[in-house]
């Protein structure tokens, strides 16, 4: 029983490939045009009970792929002149980070400010231009006097002689 199964599953998958095509209840001679180890392919058929119902003709067309490039759509945006404004400030009083900016930009020109807190309490404001006929140019104001630490002198500490006495043994005797 297995071995007819067997004979009719290879009968089906050579029919699939095209190699063989399977009539129900034929007999016959089928000729491929795939060759098989370069000898053409002749195969004999007998007559084989179908273990389910198999449609009467199995033909597989050969089949043609098409491949198609992807449709890439460029997407043109016109030169236009940039335009933006935007400003931050940040007020940390816990690790004394204070500090803010300002800039916008109208086409190539752009023009901003930015302030902050030195370590040595001085406020530091930077005013800033960029344009294509000037370049980059700053100019830096500070405000506040620098707070001066006072130096810390600190005393050598010399350890004092403690005496400590000798250990005294008793000494047991029974």
């Amino acid at each position: 029983m297995i071995s007819k199964f067997l004979v009719f599953a290879a009968l089906v998958a050579f029919a699939q490939a095209g190699v063989y095509e399977l009539h129900h209840g034929e007999h016959g001679t089928s000729y491929s045009s795939v060759n098989l180890l370069a000898v053409p392919a002749v195969v004999k058929t007998a007559h084989v009970a179908p273990i389910a119902h198999v449609a009467p003709v199995f033909k597989v067309a050969p089949a043609f792929a098409k491949v198609l490039a992807p449709v890439v759509q460029k997407v043109i945006y016109p030169d236009t002149p940039a335009h933006y404004s935007f400003e931050y400030g940040v007020n940390d009083a816990h690790t004394g980070d204070v500090k803010n900016q300002h800039e916008e930009r109208d086409g190539d020109v752009v023009k901003g400010y930015y302030t902050l807190i030195q370590p040595d309490g001085v406020t530091r404001t930077v005013h800033y231009t960029s344009d294509a006929h000037s370049g980059f140019n700053a100019n830096v104001e500070y405000k506040g006097e620098p707070i001066v630490q006072k130096t810390v002198i600190a005393k050598a500490i010399v350890p004092a002689k403690i005496a400590v006495a000798a250990p005294v043994y008793h000494g047991y005797h029974h």
